[in-house]
């Protein structure tokens, strides 16, 4: 059997070949990541003698066209989790940090884990649009979140709580009824100067010229408010340079996160699971296409407990002797963003607290044994993704039958 170690870095990867014994069959060279060689080196692979398995490291997105091309090829490709090969010893007292030394590293652990080697699996190209696209979501919605708050820094200044004026939510365009107060009343003098009478026309016409509902009761709160508010920046054309630009770049920004989760839910719906994940209580249409994306296909977890590995939320171990843990922490070695996924849904769950929703109960239980709230709520997400796993697993088998 030869067990290939593929050090992926960008642009290019280390390959060395060995076998049991210590033989080694190919030292350790480097392959440029393009079509031609990518697929010479399938090629020789291929040509050797026994079982062939290549082994690389389940990192960014470098991987991918290396272990796309090599599966596509008829190699088995196995995409290892970074975490195992860092954990994996060297038997030696050195710290030997270099790309051929990592690819002799990961084919020898290859060769050590021969038989739990899992098939790598690409994903299909509306997952794979899915997860891209939900990458990019977190990215803009980030940046939408030091925007606003960027905004709300520069307002303390001039308008001191306008963003606190308004409790309207979002517009599906991103818009929000305070921001776009601000492009129009971006200093406190711009209320005040006026008369309430005039401002409170003023309001009337540009209610209707952005499409919001009127109140002329509002309308006169704002108005008396304003006198009392004291400006630190003075109201000139630099103040308001200043205004514009933020509140420019946090509408952009905003169309931009709105129009990313539109795509995502349309993406979504093309997936046969849509409707059970739909179904289960806390996920809604944001919620849903992102848990969707990060989890990809249930089919190729054998078990629950390989879902929650893979998520980070399994429960620990630690005993030795007569000693053990009676509580020990998650290992949190899955995907980051799948974790910040459950988190909100739990968040849902605990704030909407349907008695008839078995995860919230089962939250709603260890809270009041005295959990601490991350305990409680890595739990409730443990739980989750096994219902998670057992249902949709279960439809889609059903489908297949079906077929």
């Amino acid at each position: 059997m030869n067990a290939v170690g593929i050090d992926v870095s960008k642009g290019k990867s280390m390959i060395a070949v060995v076998r049991p014994f210590g033989e080694v069959v190919v030292k350790p060279y480097e392959v440029p990541h393009t079509t031609s060689e990518l697929r010479k080196l399938a090629g020789y692979l291929k040509s050797l003698d026994g079982e062939t398995r290549a082994i690389l490291e389940h990192t960014g997105r470098y991987y991918e066209p290396v272990a796309q091309i090599l599966h596509n090829s008829g190699i088995f490709v196995c995409a290892v989790n970074p975490k195992l090969i860092k954990d994996y010893g060297n038997n030696s007292l050195r710290r030997v940090k270099t790309d051929k030394a990592d690819s002799m590293k990961i084919a020898r652990y290859g060769l050590d884990n021969w038989i739990e080697l899992r098939q790598h699996t690409p994903m299909d190209t509306i997952r794979y649009q899915l997860k891209t696209m939900n990458r990019q979501y977190g990215l803009y919605n980030k940046s939408k979140i030091a925007m606003k708050n960027n905004l709300i820094a520069l307002l303390d200044q001039t308008y001191p709580g306008a963003n606190a004026l308004f409790s309207s939510p979002t517009r599906e365009d991103g818009s929000q009824k305070w921001v776009d107060f601000a492009a129009s009343f971006w200093h406190v003098d711009c209320v005040r100067c006026m008369g309430q009478t005039a401002f409170i026309k003023r309001y009337h016409t540009w209610c209707q010229r952005h499409g919001y509902n009127f109140n002329s009761v509002k309308a006169s709160e704002i108005h008396t408010q304003a006198k009392n508010l004291i400006a630190m920046l003075p109201k000139d054309s630099l103040t308001k340079l200043l205004l514009r630009q933020a509140i420019d770049q946090l509408n952009v920004t905003a169309r931009t996160v709105e129009l990313l989760r539109t795509e995502m839910k349309r993406l979504a719906q093309q997936l046969p699971e849509y409707p059970v994940v739909m179904s289960l209580y806390g996920v809604g249409e944001s919620l849903g296409p992102q848990l969707m994306a990060e989890i990809g296909d249930v089919m190729r977890f054998e078990r629950r407990n390989s879902l929650t590995a893979f998520a980070g939320v399994d429960p620990g171990a630690n005993q030795s002797g007569r000693y053990e843990a009676k509580s020990s922490s998650v290992s949190k070695h899955g995907s980051p963003e799948l974790r910040k996924t459950l988190f909100l849904v739990m968040d849902v769950l605990i704030k909407k607290a349907p008695s008839d929703d078995p995860v919230f109960c089962f939250m709603d239980k260890k809270r009041a044994e005295g959990k601490p709230y991350f305990v409680y709520m890595t739990a409730g997400a443990n739980k989750f993704l096994r219902i998670y796993y057992g249902k949709v697993k279960e439809y889609l088998a059903s489908l297949t039958t079906t077929e």
